[in-house]
């Protein structure tokens, strides 16, 4: 179990990690930079991270799910099942956009508007429910997972409260300019990359037997 524990912080904290790093001198969705190879190399850095991030909060449950209780479990189901849904939306933002634009830029300049939290002027099929899932999922899923993880106790709380508001604190991006999106995302990045090196110190603590009546305890 304690290898689970490990897998699941490196996953959680490499996920992180990559959410900031892809934040970084981001370009704006344009038809152009769809068919850019930069594109291409950041929308698989994301599907990399969306994966990394829910194999980390299935390995972070099914490791301590006892302890995260019935609202954790809810909780990782919602959070983990937002993050397939982002990896699916990246995964084709990633290869099939940038097969299309030339033939189909309205289309592919209404899924891009779509994934701002915009309001696409045709219908884009199934894309817009993945979107919508994915937010959902994120929003809803990170503020009960952060909730569950604080009142567990299980990893670093400071952590598991920015978790919680970092992903909710993203609805006032309805209201805000775009140029905050990329803001927006670094402290979610932060709190995944906190409780992921909290769940990875945890899990590889050693058991020290006390000695002489001193009594050890592992600081997260």
């Amino acid at each position: 179990m304690k290898r689970l524990g490990r897998i699941a912080g490196s996953t959680l904290a490499g996920a992180g990690a990559l959410f900031i790093a892809v934040q970084i001198n981001h370009p704006e969705l344009t038809l152009e930079f769809v068919g850019s190879r930069e594109f291409l190399i950041r929308e698989s850095c994301k599907m990399l991270m969306a994966g990394l991030a829910a194999v980390g909060v299935l390995g972070l449950t099914v490791w301590h799910g006892r302890r995260i209780g019935a609202l954790g479990v809810v909780a990782a189901v919602t959070f983990g099942s937002g993050y397939l849904a982002m990896l699916i939306v990246q995964a084709i933002a990633a290869f099939v956009l940038p097969s299309i634009v030339a033939t189909s830029p309205d289309y592919v300049r209404d899924v891009l508007t779509a994934a701002l939290g915009g309001r696409p002027a045709a219908d884009i099929g199934g894309l817009q429910v993945l979107l919508g899932l994915s937010g959902v999922g994120y929003l809803a899923g990170g503020l009960l997972f952060g909730i569950a993880l604080f009142r567990a106790g299980l990893v670093a709380r400071w952590a598991s409260a920015l978790l919680a508001v970092a992903t909710t604190s993203t609805v006032a991006l309805a209201v805000l300019p775009t140029s905050f999106d990329r803001l927006f995302a670094i402290p979610a990045g932060i709190a995944l990359v906190g409780i992921g090196w909290s769940a990875w110190r945890v899990a590889g603590a050693p058991r020290v037997a006390p000695r002489a009546g001193v009594v050890t305890e592992v600081v997260r």
